[in-house]
């Protein structure tokens, strides 16, 4: 992408800041969860975990759905609700006791279990059939089954980059891979209990917005309204300096190098040979815009250089 284009790619790339920061409550709430449940179920195979395992985790947050308003309509439902039972305490028993609220609210443990459920299988590389998720998480709310199921799936996408695909639509079962089409293998354990895969998919979409190369400080500067931050230990990714400038370097979704005679020393970040062998442009384009809440066609300049970009690929 010419450079004459680069201010309006830094317009773009503070555009999608409010989906950024609506990821960051999402992590944050997520990563909130009880380390001990998610050990004794990882420990665990699919026949032998138990309700309990999975109602001992607190409460996650999930995306807003796809198209909805930005602003604080974006932040995560979790969160919302969270601030509202926050607002009950200090101003008294009002609208706690409505039962659209009530109900929202149990619908909301439900959506947070069946993630950690999803989780688990991801971790232990199992298939899940909706049986399972009606017998071991849903209980009592069956009749909420497509609700829950798709907010649990959405936030497993958006926040950690993990598609939900059925496999056999007659015995409806399930199987988690990495999106918008990357073979990111990680090997979770007790130390990496989060699937890293979505913030890679996000950094590839900060590349792009900055027109297919971007500034070191600016990768930082996107990544830090997420709350991800060089040199500083994040719940979910760990320290992501060595994370973002070697590892996936080394694993070739990313190029990191100087920049032509800059003194003192300036880094940058372009895509590395295997991003651009397993995904385009225009999936990167189009998860960055769910996280935002939008069309990708919202991004009118940067929609046809990747349409041109899919075209040029076929």
């Amino acid at each position: 992408m010419p450079r004459r284009h680069r201010h309006h790619h830094r317009s773009q790339h503070r555009r999608v800041q409010g989906g950024l920061r609506a990821q960051r409550e999402a992590q944050r709430l997520v990563g909130a969860q009880s380390p001990g449940a998610e050990e004794e179920g990882a420990a665990a195979s699919s026949s032998t975990v138990t309700p309990g395992t999975l109602e001992e985790v607190p409460a996650a947050a999930t995306p807003s759905p796809p198209g909805s308003p930005q602003g604080a309509s974006s932040s995560p439902t979790g969160l919302a609700s969270n601030q509202g039972s926050s607002n009950q305490e200090e101003e008294g028993p009002s609208s706690s006791q409505d039962p659209a609220s009530v109900q929202r609210e149990a619908l909301e443990e439900k959506i947070s279990d069946l993630i950690h459920f999803l989780l688990l299988k991801y971790r232990i590389k199992e298939l899940i059939t909706k049986e399972e998720m009606l017998d071991i998480v849903i209980k009592d709310y069956q009749d909420h089954f497509a609700e829950i199921f798709r907010e649990a799936s959405d936030c497993m996408q958006l926040v950690f980059g993990v598609d939900v695909k059925e496999v056999d639509p007659a015995g409806q079962s399930y199987i988690l891979v990495t999106s918008v089409g990357l073979t990111y293998y990680e090997e979770l354990n007790d130390d990496q209990r989060f699937p890293k895969v979505g913030l890679l998919i996000i950094v590839l979409g900060l590349i792009f917005l900055e027109g297919d190369c971007a500034p070191e400080e600016v990768i930082w500067e996107g990544l830090g309204v997420m709350g991800v931050h060089a040199g500083m230990e994040h719940v979910m990714y760990g320290e992501p300096r060595k994370l973002v400038t070697q590892d996936w370097v080394r694993e070739g979704y990313l190029e990191y190098r100087q920049v032509a005679n800059s003194d003192p020393a300036c880094y940058e970040f372009l895509w590395g040979p295997r991003a651009h062998a397993e995904t385009s442009k225009l999936k990167v384009l189009e998860y960055v815009a769910k996280v935002n809440g939008c069309d990708p066609r919202s991004f009118p300049l940067l929609y046809e250089e990747a349409l041109r970009d899919e075209e040029e690929g076929m």
